[in-house]
């Protein structure tokens, strides 16, 4: 499956940057592996077997749920695509159930970025792009938002 840019294209337009949901989407699922190998090593100290199974267990189900919140923030990263071409803005989220967001450079607006203190540190955040008379579209989380609106602005 090749990326959803490619297979829109127009003739003459090329792509001039690409960005995509920031890593920090795996943040739960690394705060799960750490509660999973916590609990193993737990597990290690006690020697009463009752309780080395019990935190052997809450193991097992935290890295259950780690894997679980990896796979899902892998596939969601995977299904989105953030992309400028030389004519337009073009966003895509979704496997089997798509949703696109496209606009002329041309109609943009103004593009503003919002970025929390932990998002300017990691350089991650929002951007809402607003176009003359197509209303507003926020690309939530995507990395290094600044350069995206660079290249959105710089004509």
């Amino acid at each position: 499956m090749g990326r959803y840019i490619d297979d829109i294209l127009q003739p003459g337009e090329k792509v001039l940057y690409s960005t995509n949901v920031h890593w920090i989407f795996y943040l739960p699922a690394i705060a799960a592996w750490i509660v999973a190998l916590a609990f193993f090593a737990g597990s290690q100290a006690f020697v009463s077997q009752t309780w080395m199974l019990l935190c052997l267990s809450l193991a097992v189900i935290a890295a259950l749920v780690a894997l679980y919140w990896m796979l899902r923030a892998w596939f969601h990263r995977w299904t989105t695509e953030t992309d400028v071409t030389n004519l337009r803005v073009v966003h895509k989220t979704g496997f089997i159930k798509r949703r696109t967001f496209e606009m002329s450079l041309d109609k943009v607006e103004s593009v503003d970025v919002n970025q929390s203190i932990l998002g300017r540190i990691l350089n991650y955040g929002d951007v809402t792009v607003r176009g003359v008379g197509e209303g507003a579209e926020r690309i939530r989380t995507i990395a290094s938002p600044l350069a995206f609106r660079s290249h959105i602005t710089a004509r």
